[in-house]
């Protein structure tokens, strides 16, 4: 049996996502083969990150209010970006979903992160989501004309995006919303941010 410190941290790192125990342990054995400046140097990192990286209120990205760019106000670099086209919002489901779409530089729109993926529309998956947040922020903003719905061409991602398309219908219908998914190119059961930049710069231009 581990020491109680040990099966502590394995505790606690098996809670992040897609790490089982071995590969927490794994995790806690690596830590222990650093030297103390190392660790020393991966706890600031971690305290630095609550303490100074924020949420944006707008599209839910993590931010840090002041950077190299001289980006210090309330939203991110891109929510405060008067150049981007306020007639796109793109819904992902994560933060790396995202950036793999920036990385193309093809899309000048907005975002909107919904938090994840639901498996199956079970109530308690609905509302871990930020499925109202989206309602919210779309509700009488006439300058939006298209919601793209960036989601992976997997189960989840299609559950996901049949909710939204429901969801949404009724802004589309009323305020003249178009509501788009991304065209082909991503393979089935493929994920955005996995997707090569060509791949997924040929879903994004032929969206529909």
């Amino acid at each position: 049996m581990y020491s109680p410190t040990i099966q502590k941290l394995i505790d606690l790192f098996s809670k992040f996502p897609t790490v089982g125990p071995r590969t927490a342990g794994r995790f806690v054995f690596y830590l222990m083969g650093k030297n103390k400046e190392e660790v020393k140097e991966i706890l600031q990192s971690i305290a630095f990150l609550k303490n100074h990286v924020k949420i944006c209120p707008s599209c839910f990205n993590a931010y840090e209010p002041s950077t190299g760019s001289g980006q210090k106000g309330e939203f991110c670099q891109i929510c405060s970006d008067p150049r981007r086209d306020k007639a796109l919002l793109c819904v992902v489901a994560n933060e790396p979903d995202l950036e793999a779409i920036e990385k193309i530089k093809k899309y000048k729109g907005f975002y909107f992160i919904l938090g994840g993926t639901v498996s199956a529309l079970k109530k308690t998956d609905i509302e871990k989501l930020r499925f109202k947040e989206l309602g919210e922020r779309i509700k009488g903003r006439p300058e939006i004309k298209e919601i793209i719905l960036a989601l992976n061409s997997t189960g989840e991602g299609e559950a996901t995006a049949l909710y939204l398309e429901r969801l949404l219908k009724p802004f589309g219908a009323a305020q003249g919303k178009k509501i788009t998914r991304l065209g082909r190119g991503l393979p089935v059961g493929g994920e955005l941010e996995y997707a090569d930049e060509e791949t997924l710069s040929s879903a994004l231009e032929g969206r529909r």
